[in-house]
Parts: structure tokens; sequence; C-alpha cells
């Protein structure tokens, strides 16, 4: 009976998020919000953080060598995570199993669980911001902007992008307890 019940609970929470994709992908039928979704999806990608990283040390000068390093073996561990959790919940992504979606970009990979451009961007956010919390003008709306694009761009449900800013918020905590 319990297995039941699970199950009924499972199939109700899919499509729950199922809707709440919907409801946020009819934004990307707007193409100027397409657009800009897709391109902060992209920034996301990497190459927003990798030019954040490479910056800090022009910027700050060298005593950000630190902060930069920080933030790179974040961004490793990060990637690490995600794709082990990838492998193992394989997940399929909203459009997917939903295919009156309208995709907004190409994916680059094939599982939704758990967001990778989500964890990425809180846990650089979070590093960034202990070093340098005057960049926060920038960061905290753009970190924003990219968990939203995952859902408007129906490549991840709302669960996806919450764990994934989870995980990366806690591995990022996790960095400032080793590193003292």
């Amino acid at each position: 009976m319990n297995a039941i019940r699970h199950s009924l609970f499972i199939k109700r929470m899919v499509a729950y998020e199922l809707a709440l994709c919907s409801q946020f992908n009819r934004a990307s039928h707007i193409r100027v919000i397409k657009s800009l979704f897709a391109f902060i999806s992209r920034l996301g990608d990497g190459v927003f953080w990798y030019t954040l990283i490479a910056l800090l040390p022009l910027i700050y000068g060298s005593q950000a060598l630190g902060a930069a390093l920080h933030m790179s073996i974040v961004g490793a561990l990060a990637l690490a995570l995600y794709k082990a959790i990838k492998s193992v919940t394989e997940r399929p992504r909203p459009c997917v199993v939903k295919q009156d979606l309208l995709l907004g970009t190409a994916p680059l990979d094939q599982y939704s669980f758990p967001s990778g451009h989500t964890m990425h961007a809180v846990s650089f956010t979070l590093v960034a911001l202990h070093y340098y919390p005057e960049l926060a003008i920038v960061l905290l709306p753009f970190t924003a902007l990219v968990a939203l694009s995952r859902v408007v761009l129906a490549l991840h449900y709302p669960t996806d992008v919450l764990c994934g800013a989870l995980l990366g918020g806690g591995l990022a905590l996790l960095s400032f307890t080793i590193s003292g």
C-alpha cells in the first residue's frame, strides 16, 4: 500500500512540475524573451564564469589569485558532482517528456537532474561574494536569471533548479569550511 501511495505521489509531483514547466515555457514563445534567456543560458555554460575568474586578478590584483583558484576548484568539484548525480538519476528533460514544450536552446547533455548551470552559478557566486561582496549587484541577478532560464527554456524542472542551487550552495559552504 505504501508503494502505491509513493508511486501516486511521484506521478502527481511530475504532473505538477510539468504544468509549471508549461507555464514558464510560455514566456519563451515571445522571441525577445526566448533570445534573452538563450543568451543568459549560453553565458551560464561557463563563458561568464571563466571570464570572471580570469578578470578577478586583473581587477583586484594578485591577491585575487586565491579567489580565482578557489572558484576554479569549486567549479571542478561541482562538475564532478553533477555528472555523478546525473549518471545515477537519469531523469529525462521536460522537453523530452512533454514534446509540446518549446525547447529554447540545445541541452549540453541528456539528463535533467540536477541543473548543472544553477549549481555552478550558485557555487561560483557564493565563492566570489565571499571575497568581493561588491560583485553582488551583478552576480545575484545573473545567477537568478541563469536559474530561471533553465525552466523557461524547457531544459529543467523546477526541482532540478532548486536542487542544483542547494547543491551549489552546499558545495560553496563546504569549501569555506575546508579552506578555513
